[in-house]
């Protein structure tokens, strides 16, 4: 493993950065996972106008996850997401998928 790696584990290994979490592939069994939480505001132009959206992302790891769709369910805090548009690796090393959701 990585020292990047290392650090990954770490990192969602804190209890202050990461939470506990179930990832439901569509038609599957929920598998635990843990999240890393993030909801920034989304500008959005519209002309003249901008509209602030409010959003909901997840970090999760590609080792617990390796094939994360659109359509599949994280639920988290008792709260369900759905996953919306293709999951994305942003990371240089590619350990870790950015998933956008909405509320179920």
């Amino acid at each position: 493993m990585t020292a990047v790696g290392m650090a990954m584990d770490v990192l969602f290994a804190d209890p202050n950065i990461a939470s506990d979490g179930l990832y439901i592939p569509s038609g599957e069994d929920a598998v635990p996972v843990r999240l890393i939480a993030r909801r920034p505001d989304e500008i959005i132009g519209f002309g003249e106008t901008r509209v602030i959206s409010e959003t909901t992302l997840f970090d999760v790891r590609v080792s617990e996850v390796p094939e994360p769709r659109p359509g599949d369910r994280v639920t988290f805090n008792e709260r369900s997401y759905v996953v919306q548009g293709e999951p994305e690796r942003k990371d240089p090393d590619r350990l870790v998928w950015t998933l956008d959701v909405r509320p179920a």
